[in-house]
């Protein structure tokens, strides 16, 4: 599995004539399991710290790199390395078929128009939506969506793939069904959920409470720590 490093990474956000907040509290950390779930309450800063691992927020002090790759001087790179997969699918999904919103990701991997419809059209089949290839994506129930949003990402073959809460606006049936989707990848897999039974399939399992990883270990350890923390009165 790839090397996901953390040096004394934390982000702070300025408030207007009140100095800075602290949204991620200096973190360290080194992920090489195949699967890590992270875990906590709104607010706590565990989306920051999953958008920290392909730049999509940039540490204000410390350092991230990924296999090496410094994902602020390296950002193309570790992007190229790194695919997000976003809570709401409709922030992904852009074009208005399954097929071309395929093809609008391998743009620029793949040149050849045919090229490209041939491709777009075999991981559509890969991700169980050759049905829908030609259909709208908004016709598509929500976990279709987002195993569309999904495919689009695994269309360019990241090493590692971040989702950001996947599950949150899926109903029980969907919510496995994406869920077994993303633990089944080869890629190495960051799930930031509130889905405890999601976490509890992981490898290793992060607790991020009030800016802070607050637990890291085996998932029944840290789920057992999350707990403790939401069920204090």
């Amino acid at each position: 599995m790839p090397t996901i490093q953390l040096d004394a990474a934390a982000v702070r956000v300025p408030l207007p004539a009140r100095g800075e907040r602290e949204i991620l509290a200096p973190t360290t950390l080194t992920l090489t399991e195949h699967r890590v779930g992270v875990i906590g309450a709104n607010g706590s800063g565990k989306s920051t710290l999953a958008r920290l691992l392909n730049g999509l927020v940039r540490p204000s002090s410390g350092r991230v790199t990924v296999e090496g790759r410094d994902v602020v001087r390296d950002g193309a790179a570790v992007r190229r390395m790194v695919g997000f997969c976003f809570t709401d699918p409709a922030a992904q999904l852009v074009m208005p078929t399954c097929v071309e919103d395929i093809e609008l990701s391998l743009r620029r991997t793949i040149t050849g128009t045919a090229a490209r419809r041939e491709r777009a059209l075999e991981v559509l089949a890969a991700n169980g939506l050759a049905d829908h290839a030609h259909d709208s994506v908004h016709s598509l129930s929500g976990g279709q969506r987002q195993l569309l949003a999904l495919a689009g990402v695994l269309a360019l073959e990241p090493a590692i793939v971040v989702a950001d809460e996947p599950t949150t606006l899926l109903d029980r049936a969907n919510t496995r069904r994406v869920g077994d989707t993303l633990l089944g990848l080869d890629q190495q897999l960051v799930l930031v959920t509130h889905d405890l039974d999601l976490a509890a399939r992981c490898d290793r399992v992060l607790v991020v409470d009030d800016s802070r990883v607050v637990a890291d270990g085996a998932p029944a350890e840290s789920i057992a720590r999350y707990t403790a923390l939401v069920d204090v009165p």
